[in-house]
C-alpha cells in the first residue's frame, strides 16, 4: 500500500498547487483529506464525498484524476470506470485512461459494458497510431528508433486483444478472431496466442485453438517457466485427445509449435534490426556505430588491434579537460597501426554534437554515437574509457579519471594490452573522483 499513498498524495498535489478554491472549501479539502491519512481507501472516500459536497469545484478535473490513478493502483473497476468515463469527456485521448476504462469494463463481462469498451479500444489505436507518427525523434538514433517501434508494436497488439475480448463477448466470434490472430502477427506473446484459441476454441475450431495454444506454450517456455503454462499444457492435452482419442503425437505439434515460434522470434529480431543493427547483440565487437560524419562503423572490422574507447557527452565538464590528455596518448601510438582511439558521444539529443566539436575546435573524425553500447557495457558514469584487447574483450575500464596521471595510466594499459598475444584476464577498474 505504500506505493498507492505516494501516488495517492501526487495524483492530489496539483490540486493544492496555484489552488483557486474557496477558504471553505479549501478547509473542508483539507480536513478530509487529513481525516483520511495514509489509506488509499479513505482518500479516496474523502476526494468522494468532497465532490458530493462541492459538485462544482473549481478543481474537479484534478480530483477526479487522482480518483482514477488510486483507483487503479486499487484495481478498483468500479470507480477507474465510474471517474475514468468523467476524465475522458474533457481527456478524450488520455491513453493511460482509455486503456484501464476498457480493461475493467471487459472485466465486467456484460454486452453493453463490452461495447463500451470496444469503443473505447478503437479510439486508443487510433491515438496510438497518431502518437507514433507524430513522434519525433533523433535522426540516427537506431536504437532508440527501434525502441520506440517496440513499444508501438506492443502497444498495438495489446489494444487489439481489448477489441478482440470486446467483439468475442459481443458475439462477434469471427471478429474477435481476426483481431487476437492480428495482435500475435505484430507482436508473439503468450497472451495473444490464449486469446486466438479461446475464440476459435469457441467457434468450434479444435484444431486451430490447438495450435495457438502450443504457441503460448512455446513462448512460455521460451521466456521463462510461467505459471500459467500448466493451464495452456492441460488445454491443449484437453484440446488434443478430444480431437484424436489420446496424447499420441503432442509432443510432435509442441516441438514444431516451439521451432514456429523460435522462427517467429527470429524474424521479428531481424526486422527490429532495419531500425537498429544492434538489437539484442550481446557482444561488443558485432556493434555497428553511426559515425558523426554520417558513415558507419563495425567494431568487428578493428579485431586484431587495441580498441580505446572514450564514452563523453557535451555537457560534461570533464570530458573537456581530459579530452587533450587523450590527444597527448594517440600521439604516442599513432605510428603503431595497433591501437585506434573511437571518441563515443552519449548524448541523447545528436544534433547537439557538431556544433559542440566545432566550437571547441575537436577532430570531429573518430567521433561517433553510442547506439546501445553504452548501456551494454554498463557504463553508468562518464567519463569512461574502455580498453578492447586484440581479441575483443575488455582489457580495462577507468572511470572517472586523475588529470596527473591520466596519459601515464592509460599508456600503460595499453602497453599491457599490445604485449599479450592473448587474451587477458579482465583487469581491475580504475576509479577515480
Amino acid at each position: 500500500m505504500r506505493r498507492a499513498v505516494i501516488l495517492m498524495l501526487a495524483a492530489v498535489a496539483p490540486v493544492f498547487a496555484q489552488s483557486n478554491l474557496s477558504p471553505a472549501e479549501q478547509a473542508s479539502l483539507t480536513k478530509a483529506l487529513s481525516e483520511a491519512g495514509n489509506s488509499p481507501v479513505d482518500f479516496v472516500r474523502a476526494i468522494e464525498n468532497h465532490l458530493k459536497q462541492y459538485p462544482d469545484s473549481p478543481k474537479r478535473p484534478e480530483l477526479e484524476r487522482a480518483l482514477v490513478k488510486t483507483a487503479i493502483d486499487l484495481n478498483d473497476d468500479p470507480r477507474i470506470i465510474q471517474f475514468g468515463e468523467s476524465v475522458l469527456t474533457r481527456e478524450p485521448d488520455n491513453v493511460q485512461v482509455l486503456e484501464h476504462v476498457a480493461t475493467s469494463q471487459l472485466r465486467k463481462g456484460d454486452a453493453a459494458s463490452a461495447q463500451h469498451a470496444l469503443e473505447h479500444s478503437q479510439h486508443l489505436e487510433q491515438v496510438i497510431q497518431a502518437m507514433y507518427k507524430n513522434d519525433r525523434f533523433t535522426p540516427g538514433a537506431g536504437h532508440e528508433e527501434a525502441a520506440r517501434k517496440e513499444q508501438y508494436d506492443r502497444s498495438q497488439a495489446s489494444v487489439r486483444l481489448l477489441e478482440a475480448r470486446a467483439e468475442g463477448l459481443l458475439g462477434h466470434n469471427d471478429e474477435a478472431i481476426r483481431l487476437a490472430e492480428s495482435s500475435y502477427s505484430v507482436f508473439p506473446s503468450v497472451e495473444a496466442a490464449r486469446e486466438a484459441a479461446r475464440w476459435l476454441s469457441k467457434a468450434g475450431k479444435d484444431t486451430e485453438a490447438l495450435g495457438y495454444l502450443a504457441d503460448a506454450f512455446s513462448i512460455a517456455g521460451l521466456h521463462s517457466a510461467e505459471v500459467d503454462g500448466a493451464s495452456d499444457r492441460a488445454r491443449m492435452g484437453e484440446l488434443y485427445r478430444k480431437l484424436h482419442g489420446s496424447e499420441a503425437g503432442l509432443g510432435d505439434l509442441v516441438l514444431k509449435a516451439y521451432d514456429d515460434t523460435t522462427s517467429l522470434m527470429a524474424a521479428r529480431r531481424t526486422e527490429m534490426r532495419q531500425f537498429d543493427p544492434n538489437a539484442q547483440i550481446k557482444d561488443p565487437m558485432q556493434f555497428t556505430l553511426s559515425a558523426l560524419a554520417g558513415d558507419k562503423l563495425k567494431l568487428s572490422s578493428l579485431l586484431g588491434k587495441v580498441i580505446v574507447v572514450d564514452f563523453w557527452a557535451t555537457w560534461c565538464g570533464p570530458c573537456r579537460q581530459q579530452h587533450p590528455l587523450y590527444d597527448q596518448v594517440e600521439s604516442r601510438f599513432k605510428d603503431t597501426g595497433e591501437v585506434v582511439f573511437l571518441s563515443v558521444d552519449t548524448d541523447e539529443d545528436h544534433s547537439l554534437v557538431k556544433p559542440f566539436i566545432e566550437k571547441v575546435k575537436w577532430n570531429g573524425q573518430n567521433v561517433y554515437f553510442e547506439d546501445g553500447l553504452q548501456s551494454l557495457l554498463r557504463v553508468s558514469s562518464i567519463p569512461t574509457t574502455i580498453i578492447f584487447g586484440k581479441h575483443g574483450e575488455v582489457v580495462s575500464r577507468m572511470t572517472g579519471f586523475l588529470p596527473d596521471r591520466f596519459v601515464a595510466m592509460l599508456t600503460d594499459r595499453i602497453q599491457e594490452a599490445l604485449g599479450n598475444a592473448h587474451p587477458l584476464p579482465p583487469l581491475k577498474d580504475a576509479i577515480s573522483q
